[in-house]
C-alpha cells in the first residue's frame, strides 16, 4: 500500500510565526514622524488609565480616593446613609466636609477682596470728581473777576450826556470752599497717590495671613483640625476686609455729601454770572445802537 506523507506542521507554524513577526516589524516606508506619534501614543493611554486606576489624592500626607469623595459628597445616599457607616468612614466624611467648607470660606474671601478692589477704585474716582468740581468753581470765580473789569469798562462808555450804567449784582461770587481737614478727601488723596506710585492699596489679592503654624495632617481628625485652622485665618481676613469696606462706605457717603454741597454752591455762582453776563450784553447792544 501507498504511504501518506505527514503534513508539514512545523513548516506551517514557522511560516505563521514569521508572518506575526512581520506584523510587529517596523515598516521601512514609514516616516520618522509617524513612528514618533505611534511611540508617544501608548504612554498617553497608559497614563490616562493609570489616572483612573490609582484614584487616590495625595496631599498634605492625607489620602482620600475619588470614589470615597463621591460617596462623601452625596452623604452616603448609595450606601445606606450616614447612620449606617462606620466610625472611620464618618471621620473621613468629616474631613471632606471640612475641606469643602474651607473652599467656601476662601471663595467668600475672594469675593470680599474683589469688592475691596472695586471700592478702592470708586474712592479714587470720587476724589478725582471732587477735584474737578473744585477746579470748575475756581474757573467760574476767575471769570467773575474778568467780568467785573468788563462791566467797569462798559459803564464808562456812552458819552458825557449819557446816564451812568451800573451792573446789577445780586450776590457775591464766593468761589469754592476748600476743606483741608476732611477725612474722606484725605483718604481719597492718599489712595490716588498710592495708585500713581504703583503701590498696593491693601494686602495682596489672594494672600492669606496664617497666624497659626500648620502641621501636615496624617489622618482624618488631624485633617479636620487643619482645615478648621485655615478657616479661622480666612474668616479673620474676611472680617478685616468687611471692616475696611464699612469704613470705605462711610467715606463714600461723606464724599458724595461734599460733592452735593459743592455743586449747589457752583450752581448759585454760575446763575449769578449768567445774570450779570446778560446785563453786560444788553449794555453793549444799547451802546452799539446809538
Amino acid at each position: 500500500m501507498l504511504g501518506f506523507k505527514k503534513p508539514h506542521f512545523h513548516h506551517r507554524a514557522a511560516k505563521n510565526n514569521s508572518v506575526n513577526s512581520d506584523k510587529h516589524a517596523p515598516n521601512p516606508f514609514t516616516s520618522e514622524d509617524e513612528l514618533t506619534k505611534k511611540s508617544t501614543l501608548k504612554p498617553v493611554q497608559d497614563s490616562r488609565s493609570a489616572l483612573f486606576d490609582d484614584d487616590e489624592v495625595k496631599g498634605s500626607g492625607y489620602k482620600v480616593s475619588y470614589t470615597s469623595r463621591n460617596r462623601y459628597k452625596n452623604d452616603f445616599v448609595d450606601s445606606g446613609g450616614i447612620e449606617n457607616q462606620e466610625v472611620q468612614e464618618l471621620e473621613h466624611h468629616a474631613a471632606y466636609k471640612a475641606e469643602e467648607t474651607t473652599k467656601t470660606v476662601n471663595s467668600a474671601l475672594k469675593i470680599a477682596e474683589n469688592m475691596r478692589e472695586d471700592a478702592t477704585k470708586t474712592m479714587i474716582m470720587l476724589h478725582q470728581q471732587g477735584e474737578q468740581i473744585t477746579r470748575t468753581h475756581t474757573t467760574a470765580a476767575d471769570i467773575e473777576q474778568d467780568l467785573s473789569r468788563g462791566e467797569k469798562l462798559l459803564g464808562s462808555l456812552g458819552g458825557i450826556f449819557s446816564r451812568t450804567w451800573k451792573p446789577k449784582k445780586g450776590r457775591a461770587i464766593k468761589g469754592p470752599v476748600i476743606m483741608r481737614d476732611d477725612p474722606a478727601q484725605r483718604k481719597g488723596a492718599r489712595l490716588e497717590q498710592r495708585e500713581k506710585l504703583g503701590l498696593t492699596i491693601g494686602p495682596t489679592k489672594g494672600q492669606q495671613h496664617s497666624r497659626t503654624p500648620l502641621h501636615e495632617p496624617t489622618n482624618a481628625l488631624e485633617k479636620v483640625k487643619y482645615e478648621q485652622t485655615k478657616q479661622d485665618d480666612a474668616l479673620s481676613d474676611l472680617s478685616n476686609i468687611l471692616g475696611e469696606l464699612k469704613e470705605m462706605a462711610i467715606d463714600m457717603g461723606s464724599e458724595l455729601e461734599n460733592h452735593k454741597d459743592a455743586l449747589n454752591r457752583i450752581e448759585d455762582d454760575v446763575d449769578e454770572l449768567n445774570t450779570r453776563v446778560g446785563g453786560a450784553n444788553q449794555r453793549a447792544r444799547s451802546l452799539l445802537a446809538k
